[in-house]
């Protein structure tokens, strides 16, 4: 129940990062913006119709069309994503003003509709419209939610170049640029881990330094060189990039000769990590 609550919560929350992000600082700046919520705009710019009523009107056909390929719980969370986000749409509609700096409102929108859109996501739920489709293109083909959403959106937007103009456009396509690599790291975590690969005559000693010293589990490949044919062991850990510092002087005082090879690695879990959450089918 706590675990409910607190999606709920987030999604109500993105829902309005979202609406901000729309009505404070793309509409104001005729900027358009990708998926149901773009072809909004593109109405609004060209009938003066409210986004928060055609939003609500086009996600709600296009949940009915893709319903049965969301599972009961996702379908959910998006219909409650769907209406919050009309809500707050229709909330803020008009509060925002143009800013002398287009640059810098591009900036912002794309902050606002990332923060919003990743918050929703990382809940379980969907804003609608492109993300229904980006959400079923990962759950039947594997495509990453963020780069499907970019397809997508940006089919909108160059659909927008022939209502607010080139110059707009190129904004456009900025923000969602933006808004897209906020919603990675919402989704995925601002804390990036490292992983460490080394290779030394020492192998032994360096990994009971880091399990004592460090507190974190080494795991051992036994290998040999390919051209010396003499076995090796390898040392492989997984650490937060803070513990980096600590790792290299370990190993530098172990073995000056050891060989290592660092790599940026997301979404680490289990043991001495986060865990990730279920869904329910």
């Amino acid at each position: 129940m706590n675990s409910t609550v607190k999606e709920f919560t987030l999604i109500i929350i993105g829902s309005f990062f979202f609406a901000l992000g729309v009505n404070c600082f793309a509409i104001p700046n005729e900027l358009g913006e990708g998926g149901v919520t773009g072809v909004s705009m593109i109405l609004y710019y060209l009938f003066s119709w409210s986004p928060s009523y055609t939003n609500f009107i086009m996600n709600g056909i296009l949940l009915m069309i893709g319903y049965r390929l969301l599972n009961k719980r996702v379908t959910i969370y998006t219909v409650f994503s769907i209406v919050f986000t009309s809500v707050f749409l229709h909330l803020t509609e008009g509060v925002g003003s143009p800013v002398e700096d287009t640059i810098l409102g591009t900036v912002f929108a794309g902050i606002f509709i990332g923060i919003g859109l990743g918050l929703v996501l990382r809940s379980g739920g969907t804003t609608g419209g492109s993300t229904i489709l980006a959400r079923m293109a990962n759950q039947y083909f594997g495509w990453s939610i963020s780069g499907s959403m970019l397809g997508i959106d940006l089919l909108v937007v160059l659909s927008s170049y022939f209502v607010i103009g080139a110059q707009n456009t190129m904004y456009t396509v900025i923000s969602i640029y933006i808004s897209t690599k906020v919603l990675d790291y919402i989704i995925e975590g601002f804390d990036t881990r490292k992983a460490v690969t080394i290779i030394s005559q020492h192998a032994e000693q360096i990994a009971q330094k880091v399990n004592h010293d460090m507190d974190r589990g080494v795991t051992v490949f036994s290998a040999h060189g390919s051209y010396t044919k003499e076995s090796k062991e390898i040392l492989y850990v997984v650490i937060n990039k803070q513990e980096l510092f600590e790792l290299k002087k370990i190993v530098q005082k172990m073995d000056e000769k050891a060989f290592v090879v660092v790599h940026d690695v997301r979404d680490v879990f289990g043991e001495g990590f986060t865990f990730p959450k279920t869904e329910a089918s």
